[in-house]
């Protein structure tokens, strides 16, 4: 009985997330991070408040409105984003990313936003074990990075590498297998494995 029960919570639940994605709601956590405008080099930023749809930044440095800049976001990656607004202490952004990827950032921000006050574990389903081997990964559009591999398990692997991390949802290969980027760290990345039969 107590199942029947939980099933139209879930269900609720469910469609209050999907009504929270379609409205962009925004959430109030601390993303560290860079932000790079073409022709300058990069500069810091703090999120005050993001969404699936764009943030807004605490940052020194204020581009011009209307700016097209990309970001990198801890846990969130690389989001090529337009200036829309200035505030006392920065400036707020809308992300320029495909309806997939907008998803896959809802689904991220969900997770952070209820890690500590639901006491969520890390979403890994396998164990860990370190590592510190060289590695070179493989990025979408050739580009072969050269990484330190920082943990690895059956279902996926981190890596620490330099320069911008690849973005959230790409996909990579390392030796002979393939992985989609699913978190960025603040130096490095982290993959889970493909399997062979969903690789194509």
């Amino acid at each position: 009985m107590d199942a029947l029960k939980e099933r139209p919570a879930r269900k609720r639940a469910a469609s209050e997330l999907r009504k929270d994605k379609r409205r962009n709601k925004r959430v109030s956590i601390a993303l560290s991070g860079r932000f790079l405008a073409e022709g300058t080099r990069d500069h810091g930023v703090l999120t005050r408040n993001i969404s699936c749809g764009g943030a807004c930044f605490v940052s020194r440095q204020k581009p011009p409105l209307e700016t097209r800049i990309v970001c990198y976001l801890d846990d969130l990656g690389r989001i090529e984003s337009d200036v829309v607004r200035m505030t006392e202490d920065g400036f707020a952004v809308r992300f320029n990313v495909t309806a997939r990827k907008k998803d896959k950032i809802a689904d991220r921000l969900t997770w952070l936003a209820n890690k500590k006050p639901l006491g969520l574990e890390d979403d890994r389903v396998a164990p860990r074990y370190a590592a510190g081997g060289p590695a070179l990964v493989s990025r979408a559009d050739g580009r072969v990075l050269q990484c330190r591999t920082i943990d690895i398990s059956l279902t996926g692997a981190a890596f620490e590498s330099e320069g911008p991390a690849p973005f959230i949802g790409e996909l990579v290969t390392v030796g002979h297998l393939k992985g989609e980027v699913v978190r960025t760290l603040r130096n490095g990345f982290a993959i889970r494995y493909i399997p062979k039969d969903h690789a194509s």
